[in-house]
C-alpha cells in the first residue's frame, strides 16, 4: 500500500507511460519523445528514433543525461568519439560534453532518456 505525507503529494503523482504521457512531442526527422516526468531536478522521457535519423550535436551545461536502449542499436557520438550501444544497455554522458545520438540502422530505436537537472533552457547547439 501506498502512503503519501500530504493531500497535495497524492494528488502530484500519476501513472504515466508512452501510450499515456505528461505530454508528447516531436522533433528532428520523424522523431518521437514522450515526457514521462518533468521537474526542475530530473526529467525522465522514452523517445523513438526512426531509421537513418541523427541529432543535432549538443551539450547542456548542468545536466547529466543517461540513456537505456528499449529497442535497436544507438550510435553516440561524444565529444568526436563513436560508442555503439545495444538493446539492454545504457550510457552516461556527463554535463558539459558535446554529444549527439544516431541512428545509423534500417529500424527504428527506442529509449529511456534521464536527466540530472532537467535540461529544459540548458540545451546548446553546436555550430
Amino acid at each position: 500500500m501506498l502512503f503519501c505525507v500530504s493531500r497535495q503529494a497524492l494528488c502530484k503523482m500519476k501513472v504515466v507511460s508512452k501510450y499515456d504521457p505528461l505530454h508528447h512531442y516531436q522533433w528532428g526527422d520523424g522523431c518521437d519523445c514522450w515526457v514521462l516526468l518533468d521537474t526542475d531536478s530530473l526529467s525522465v522521457k522514452q523517445e523513438r528514433m526512426p531509421a537513418q535519423t541523427a541529432e543535432a550535436l549538443h551539450y547542456h551545461e548542468k545536466a547529466q543525461q543517461f540513456f537505456f536502449i528499449l529497442k535497436g542499436i544507438a550510435t553516440f557520438v561524444v565529444e568526436n568519439e563513436s560508442y555503439t550501444v545495444y538493446t539492454g544497455q545504457g550510457f552516461h554522458i556527463e554535463s558539459g560534453k558535446k554529444h549527439r545520438i544516431i541512428n545509423n540502422t534500417a529500424e527504428d530505436i527506442e529509449f529511456i532518456l534521464s536527466s540530472q537537472p532537467s535540461t529544459n533552457n540548458d540545451r546548446y547547439n553546436c555550430v
